[in-house]
């Protein structure tokens, strides 16, 4: 693994949050979820993400083996990013905050403002292949 530009904190649980934080972390996680992306996909995925910030972002994760990048020898050159069995071990921890979310709404009645926060569970299959 690369060695880490910026020096994590000593906390454990600061660490994680230096780690996942920013707008567009765990969004990007949660797509990468469901298999491999190409860039021009996940940007699909996120229209209010500026490219240069979703690259910034992905090289974040990929520095902190959250996500490998994969260049494939073609012409035009093809790069596609999915979460490592590291990034994959976020998906309980993003399910509960988005399950946390949903009850702050729900606690302060602004249900309505919601977006879907879905987090589908892999198969045993599918999440066995990953570690």
């Amino acid at each position: 693994m690369a060695r880490m530009i910026k020096r994590l904190p000593m906390l454990p649980a600061e660490r994680a949050l230096k780690v996942i934080s920013g707008r567009w972390k765990a969004v990007i996680l949660y797509h990468l979820f469901d298999g491999p992306r190409r860039l021009s996909a996940l940007k699909a995925l996120m229209p209010g993400i500026a490219q240069k910030v979703l690259i910034d972002q992905l090289r974040e994760m990929e520095e902190h083996g959250l996500v490998s990048r994969e260049i494939f020898a073609e012409i035009p050159a093809r790069v596609e990013y999915c979460a490592t069995p590291l990034g994959l071990s976020l998906e309980p921890i993003l399910l509960a905050l988005c399950q946390w979310g949903q009850h702050h709404a729900d606690t302060l009645d602004e249900q309505a403002h919601l977006a879907d926060c879905i987090i589908r569970p892999r198969s045993m299959a599918k999440a066995s292949s990953a570690t």
